[in-house]
């Protein structure tokens, strides 16, 4: 916290040299040795140093791969199976760095919950909350461009669907989809762009998390309680407590990231994928990672016309809106409640926005024609039941409700629980939850 005192001393000729001219030694010793944390932090506050772990890991492997890929229109896909056939340990480092991304979306996703869960966006964490939005905006369009650079047939057709979205946009859409692509369709320009801007945009990322990790230190730490720290009897040292912790969490998360790059490589990824980009011959099915996947059923949900605005135009509004309006999210909240802990009401709508995410994310990767069930046809041969579209749209309706209606009015009518004295009354007390 931005009050609290340092208190290394330091102790070599070396340590007294530097402190009096870079005091390094002393900002690490007060960020993540002797910092305060609260003494009831649970195991869903590990997902931070997870997250550092997996972004130190997408930028080593991503340096190692940029060393062997060229981006070329006729060589990038030869020079991946080169890097996995030809490199001392191509494979690893590749493998590494395309289930890496999984996984960093995989924690992104459960740190983002529980922030909300949590209430982590509220003040005096506004802009805290607001920096880790930047990053996961980052995230994606890195991602994005990212999956782009195999150059296989899902590289390329995915590039071709998203790049053309910009364009449904007025005025100045096509002006910004002719620079994005390089030209007029997608081509050896396009792989040049998206190749810097994925080698580039990691380290925005990495400059966006010191932010963000400075924004924490100086608001402190939220935790399940929702209270803030009122003495020091609240607080344990970062330093063994948390980090303890955050090794043996990582360690768990590390295995896991193991089993997908050693036993199954390629079960985050798509066949497709493994065959040369072809201009001539779309795929059938048309998908972006699963991670994009509820994005994507939300621009796919529209599929009418209001007015004169064209579908396409509302699908990429509501695609785009659906990334605004979580930042967005410290403003709507109306509860001067932090935890849904102590939110029985609003516990159970945000399990229904959690498994409308992750439907969402299971229409993305189906057909738009796929039906979820079926009654049968009608007397001109058309299905009759709940498609893929229908639940989608249902689906895109709660998702901006949950933020844009139930959020602040439930936080105006809602009779929360009693909130504890503080964070040592809370642990003491042996809280079951």
């Amino acid at each position: 916290m931005s009050d609290h005192k340092s208190t290394y001393e330091p102790k070599t000729g070396i340590e007294k040299w530097l402190d009096a001219r870079l005091p390094i030694i002393r900002l690490g010793y007060d960020s993540f040795v002797d910092y305060p944390t609260p003494k009831n932090l649970n195991y869903w506050w590990t997902f931070g140093g997870i997250l550092s772990l997996c972004l130190g890991i997408q930028i080593i492997t991503g340096v190692i791969l940029a060393m062997h890929y060229v981006a070329s229109a006729d060589l990038a896909f030869n020079s991946v199976e080169r890097i996995m056939r030809d490199v001392n340990y191509g494979w690893l480092i590749r493998y590494a760095h395309a289930n890496g991304a999984s996984m960093f979306f995989f924690a992104v996703y459960i740190h983002m919950f529980r922030g909300l869960y949590y209430g982590s966006y509220k003040a005096p964490r506004e802009v805290l909350w607001l920096l880790g939005c930047v990053i996961y905006f980052l995230m994606i369009a890195t991602a994005f461009m990212g999956y782009v650079l195999p150059w296989g047939q899902m590289s390329y057709y995915g590039a071709v669907v998203i790049t053309n979205l910009i364009g449904a946009i007025p005025v100045v859409g096509p002006s910004i989809l002719t620079w994005l692509q390089g030209g007029f369709s997608v081509d050896q320009p396009t792989l040049n762009r998206f190749f810097s801007l994925h080698y580039l945009l990691p380290f925005v990322i990495a400059g966006v998390t010191v932010l963000h990790v400075w924004a924490l230190h100086v608001t402190g730490q939220n935790n399940p309680t929702g209270v803030e720290i009122k003495s020091k009897e609240d607080t344990v040292p970062f330093t063994p407590y948390a980090t303890i912790k955050d090794g043996f969490a990582m360690i768990l998360f590390l295995i896991m990231f193991a089993v997908f790059v050693f036993f199954a490589p390629d079960a985050l990824g798509h066949a497709d994928n493994y065959v040369p980009a072809n201009p001539l011959q779309t795929p059938n099915h048309i998908v972006p990672e699963w991670y994009m996947l509820p994005f994507y059923a939300i621009l796919r949900s529209m599929v009418f016309d209001i007015g004169p605005i064209p579908s396409k135009l509302i699908g990429v509004v509501l695609m785009f809106a659906a990334i605004a309006v979580i930042f967005l999210l410290p403003w709507l909240d109306t509860s001067k409640v932090r935890s849904m802990r102590y939110r029985p009401v609003m516990r159970w709508f945000f399990v229904l926005f959690v498994i409308t995410c992750v439907a969402l994310g299971w229409c993305g990767g189906k057909l738009p024609t796929d039906m979820v069930f079926s009654m049968g046809t009608d007397s001109h041969n058309n299905p009759i039941g709940l498609s893929v579209v229908l639940l989608s749209q249902i689906l895109t309706a709660y998702y901006f409700a949950f933020f844009l209606i139930i959020m602040p009015w439930i936080g105006l009518k809602e009779d929360p629980l009693p909130l504890p004295a503080s964070i040592s009354e809370a642990v003491l007390a042996g809280q079951k939850h």
